[in-house]
């Protein structure tokens, strides 16, 4: 395989059963750009490239280059391309993403000329955009100084600048960068990638520009393909395009750890409320533990175990007692293994400071009360079982698999160059989990990660009325006495460079440079449809509907009752009925039973209600109730309750 590219040295080739494609790791040798490629017959095609891109302060440099670049490049000058692309594209996913460590430009579409135009768009925008040419650029999508008249009050403006201050308003992404910041301080994690809006303003052109020079060069990429498609081509044609013209370079983006701490580390925070809100019961309380290393895949998904069984199943021990207590008002937790460190968190909502205490000391108690006793083994089951269904189902609602597999990857090879399909093969991860009931495995990982554990936050993050006024007259301020600074040249100097960028935006691309961007041509689309096939069956007298789809080895079942015949005032309650069905005790198991036995049984079971309009008929209208089971395998019997059944036959 791939013989024809000796531009290539293929690294290693795998199956990847789990998500039924060929894996191949690739190096190109001029340029030293990594290459993934996941081969099989989903026609959902994916492309994604990515950077290492750790930020050494909280300016966001990450972030601003993430917008810029997709402002115009080399082949493709128009200001927006991704508008006008957007208006003769089939895409099934068109966007970029900045996270702590790395940033990502993702494509997918269905269709091949449309994969191959954006995937151009995409290649020509990151490795040759305008950013070296128009300086507007950097102002409009970072940061700006607003004059407009000599009298005026200077402000602040900028795309992302506006977008960070949405952000931190938001008391939830204030607590969870909190909570990164905190446990890895001495790493990119320690510091905001998508920058803090009081220290974006103290990024320069020039250090943005060093930014993309440094950072966005193949040597420090990582090129992601999948799907249905010639790949062999399609590297030929980012060899003969781009990479070749580039030399291998040495790129320092390495992730490094954080050391250990040696006791936990406490800290208050505040966050910003009205003058009309309440400060009591509105603290936040979170305990935070570092977990291991994300390349011991087994270690995180057993950790994703432990959090489902601690905090997330109903009755989770560890989130009722804190519940019981009445140590705030919800309580919620957390496992990540996005980043080079994993962390585990217990969060309590609408607390207060006082608490902080009682907080820790039933945490603690818990905890050891679940190491000496045993963590409940048919919930543990339950949580794999759980997975393991997530896993073989992979319902990404509308993002493509492709886009979420390519992501998943990255939690390994981000790290491990050579390691970049340990997140794609997490069912046989399963397998492991399992072995592992009844030996005391998870207790153990409770004991030494959670209990023993130093490398450890406790954060108290406190409400305080005015803060966001507080911060806009501080910000103020510093703008009146820079101005003040400033000699009467200055200022006009200020209102000619706020005249120009008001121009840039409102200068349209011209007519030449929106023609160079690629479209879809109707030839281009095919007009066959791909037909799904109903082959009804007939069960005791029971119509079946069945459809033979490739479902991951997952059954899935609808039973459907027909609620026409209840009385207006029964059917008030039917959507309430739809919400307590198996959340309530039941006659042989409480809630807590009946969870753990939906769980390991099957892959949930889920009420809904549906009208269904006669258009033969109007006014008139059909209410069904219906019950969707997904399982593993298919039930050995029902109890016959309508006759209209649907099932699809899991291969």
């Amino acid at each position: 395989m791939f013989r024809s590219l000796p531009q290539y040295d293929v690294i290693k080739t795998e199956e990847i059963p789990d998500i039924k494609s060929t894996g191949t790791l690739l190096v190109h040798k001029k340029s030293g750009a990594r290459v993934m490629i996941l081969e099989n017959e989903d026609e959902n095609k994916v492309f994604n490239i990515a950077f290492r891109t750790p930020p050494a302060d909280s300016t966001g440099v990450a972030h601003i280059l993430e917008h810029s670049v997709l402002c115009g490049s080399k082949k493709f000058p128009s200001k927006d391309p991704f508008v006008e692309l957007a208006k003769g594209s089939l895409n099934t996913f068109l966007n970029a993403m900045t996270y702590p460590d790395k940033t990502m430009y993702p494509i997918a579409s269905c269709n091949m000329q449309d994969f191959c135009n954006l995937m151009e768009v995409y290649v020509d925008a990151v490795f040759y955009p305008n950013i070296y040419q128009k300086e507007e650029i950097f102002r409009q999508e970072g940061w700006s100084y607003v004059l407009e008249k000599p009298e005026d009050e200077i402000i602040y403006n900028g795309v992302v600048y506006n977008e960070m201050k949405g952000a931190f308003s938001s008391p939830d992404d204030v607590l969870d960068r909190e909570i990164l910041n905190s446990l890895y301080p001495d790493t990119p994690y320690g510091i905001e990638s998508g920058g803090d809006p009081k220290n974006i303003p103290d990024l320069t052109y020039e250090e943005f520009l060093a930014f993309h020079k440094k950072y966005y060069h193949p040597s420090n990429s990582y090129i992601y393909l999948y799907g249905d498609m010639d790949m062999e081509e399609r590297l030929a044609w980012l060899d003969s395009e781009y990479l070749s013209k580039f030399d291998a370079d040495h790129v320092d983006s390495e992730i490094r750890q954080q050391p250990a701490f040696a006791e936990v580390k406490e800290l208050e925070k505040t966050y910003s409320i009205s003058n009309m809100e309440e400060e009591a019961d509105n603290t936040y309380l979170a305990y935070n533990w570092s977990v291991g290393d994300v390349l011991d895949a087994d270690l995180s998904a057993a950790m994703s175990i432990v959090e489902y069984v601690l905090l997330e199943a109903p009755g989770a021990p560890l989130k009722q007692a804190l519940l019981d207590a009445e140590i705030g008002k919800d309580v919620e937790g957390s496992y990540d293994s996005g980043v080079r460190q994993p962390y585990f968190s217990v969060i309590a909502k609408n607390s207060n400071p006082d608490q902080k205490e009682r907080f820790v000391h039933i945490i603690r108690t818990v905890l050891q009360e679940q190491v000496e006793k045993g963590l409940e083994e048919r919930s543990l089951l339950a949580g794999i079982n759980n997975l393991e269904f997530k896993l073989r189902e992979a319902d990404f609602g509308h993002f493509p698999k492709g886009l979420m597999y390519g992501i998943d990857a990255f939690d390994s090879w981000l790290y491990d160059e050579n390691e970049p399909f340990l997140y794609l093969k997490q069912i046989q991860s399963c397998d492991f989990l399992k072995s592992k009931l009844g030996t005391g495995y998870y207790e153990e990982l409770i004991r030494k990660y959670l209990l023993d554990n130093t490398h450890a936050s406790l954060i108290v993050m406190k409400p305080e009325k005015g803060l966001t006024a507080k911060e806009e007259e501080r910000v103020r301020e510093k703008l009146a006495a820079y101005k003040a600074s400033l000699s009467e040249e200055g200022i006009q100097k200020m209102i000619e460079k706020t005249g120009k960028l008001r121009t840039f935006q409102e200068t349209p691309s011209t007519k030449e440079e929106l023609e160079k961007i690629p479209l879809l041509q109707l030839s281009d689309i095919r007009k066959e449809i791909a037909p799904l096939y109903n082959q009804p069956i007939d069960v005791d007298g029971t119509l079946l509907l069945y459809h033979e789809l490739d479902t991951n080895g997952i059954a899935y079942l609808n039973v459907m009752f027909d609620a026409k015949g209840l009385t207006p005032q029964q059917l008030s309650y039917l959507g309430i009925l739809k919400c307590v069905l198996g959340m309530v005790d039941t006659e042989h198991y409480d809630f807590h039973e009946l969870s753990n036995e939906i769980n390991i049984q099957s892959g949930g079971i889920y009420p809904v209600s549906d009208v269904f309009a006669d258009f033969a008929k109007p006014g008139e209208y059909d209410i069904k109730g219906n019950i969707h089971k997904d399982h593993f395998e298919f039930p050995v019997a029902f109890n016959r309750a309508d006759p209209c059944i649907a099932f699809w036959n899991g291969k």
